[in-house]
């Protein structure tokens, strides 16, 4: 079994390490890092098996399609774009099964990716082309679980739990700065709070560009949430709420 990784930036560097440790022959292909196993251009990427496609999502169009020059009809191929209408608008030449891990962090590049980030994280799938067990189980060995949904179900579930809190986030930051004691003795809930405002500027501004519908909808609802929290029982609203998240982590 060989794979192939195109793009070594956090994600795909992290594919790349759990991957080689687990044993696979793994090879990628990276503008920007060098090695052994690391080249410049598709050719490599001919023999693999499978190959994730770990690109910035305003470039992952452009490199599917190119790939399509490159990889037998039999070779398997995955996205890990967090949305995935806009990669399911067209059927490949090789097997295409796009995907995407809920997992990362607020840094970016391969010097911040690490072993074991996918662990007991899901890694949703909207298989619209055809399915694959070799995949799926690969996605098991990185130490995630699979989760099956469509394409347009994954990107408004996506709006309300880490499109939109990313946004809010910048918001928060942006407001409280104007005020110069908030963030002399801002502290550790406003650290967490705004965590997500750090994360990779070509990262947001793709989801907030390309999932804009999405976050406007989730932004309401989260507006409404709020007058609805404000407006009556908010000690009973907020306990019922600490309970349902203290079961979810």
């Amino acid at each position: 079994m060989k794979i192939g990784i195109v793009g070594l930036g956090l994600i795909g560097g992290s594919i790349f390490k759990d991957l080689t440790a687990l044993g696979y022959d793994v090879i990628a292909v990276s503008k920007s890092q060098n090695g052994k196993k690391i080249f410049k251009d598709y050719t490599s990427l001919q023999e693999c098996n499978i190959v994730f496609v770990c690109t910035p999502m305003n470039k992952t169009i452009d490199v599917l399609d190119e790939l399509e020059n490159f990889l037998s009809p039999k070779t398997i191929v995955t996205d890990v774009c967090s949305l995935k209408s806009f990669v399911c608008k067209k059927e490949r030449q090789y097997r295409f099964i796009p995907s995407h891990p809920m997992a990362g962090t607020e840094h970016k590049g391969f010097e911040n990716s690490f072993e074991g980030l996918f662990k007991g994280a899901k890694w949703v799938l909207t298989p619209v082309f055809g399915e694959d067990e070799q995949l799926v189980k690969i996605i098991k060995q990185l130490g995630a679980i699979p989760v099956i949904t469509t394409p347009e179900k994954h990107d408004e579930a996506v709006a309300l739990i880490s499109h939109m809190p990313m946004v809010i986030a910048q918001a928060i930051f942006k407001t409280a700065q104007e005020n110069e004691l908030a963030m002399e003795i801002a502290a550790s809930g406003f650290r967490d709070m705004t965590r997500l405002a750090m994360s990779n500027e070509e990262m947001a501004n793709d989801m907030v560009t390309m999932n804009s519908e999405n976050i406007q909808t989730s932004i309401l609802k989260l507006y409404k949430a709020i007058g609805d929290l404000t407006n009556s029982n908010y000690l009973e609203q907020i306990s019922e709420i600490k309970l349902n998240r203290q079961s979810m982590f």
